[in-house]
């Protein structure tokens, strides 16, 4: 098969459907987004054009949920890779992946929808993959001596999902103060990782 070489004009082609695709299904769900309303909502000509550039809605819909979690690990590594600590290390991953939740609430809702519906082929090892960076995070913390002993893949996890769990917060209550919500995740997470909570957690 002849692989297509992607022009400035077909990436950005590609992005506005992409674009398209996740405002339809954060705005109608998973379910209603069809070819028909996707180019509807990117004001293309045809729906031939989306197959042109995707081989199938599968395809479509991976590219966009890559898109989304591409940029969520670019803005997210950026504020990590700023601190110097792993307190300040772990306190960054929290509010700035709170931050980009709020700044980007259509996509992040469209991602969550395209989990529930199961379109993604998400494996235990794609979920482990996805937790390897705060899990090293949090080891490089405890062998330099500033963070306490504790599993750091129950704890990363524990911080992923406190996180993950924003979305469904937003959608219920669009009102929350995420700028709060960040720093209060942030406060628990640092008494529950730091040297002195060993002291606290055995008294």
């Amino acid at each position: 098969m002849q692989v297509k070489e992607l022009s400035f004009t077909g990436a950005a082609r590609r992005a506005q459907i992409i674009d398209a695709t996740l405002t339809v299904i954060a705005e109608q769900g998973y379910d209603r987004a069809s070819y028909a309303r996707i180019a509807e909502q990117a004001q293309l000509s045809s729906t031939r054009l989306i197959s042109y550039h995707f081989s199938g809605k599968a395809d479509l819909i991976s590219a966009c949920a890559s898109h989304v979690i591409g940029r969520i690990g670019a803005w997210t590594g950026s504020a990590v890779h700023a601190e110097r600590t792993a307190a300040g290390a772990l306190r960054a991953y929290i509010t700035a992946t709170v931050g980009f939740i709020d700044r980007n609430r259509a996509a992040m809702a469209a991602l969550t929808r395209i989990v529930l519906a199961g379109a993604l082929e998400y494996t235990t090892a794609d979920d482990a993959q996805a937790a390897a960076p705060l899990e090293d995070l949090l080891r490089r913390g405890q062998k330099s001596g500033e963070l306490r002993s504790f599993d750091p893949v129950v704890m990363a996890h524990a911080v992923q999902r406190s996180i993950d769990g924003l979305p469904f917060v937003l959608e219920r209550a669009p009102g929350t103060d995420c700028a709060a919500y960040g720093r209060e995740l942030a406060a628990l997470f640092d008494l529950a990782t730091r040297i002195d909570a060993a002291n606290i957690l055995s008294s």
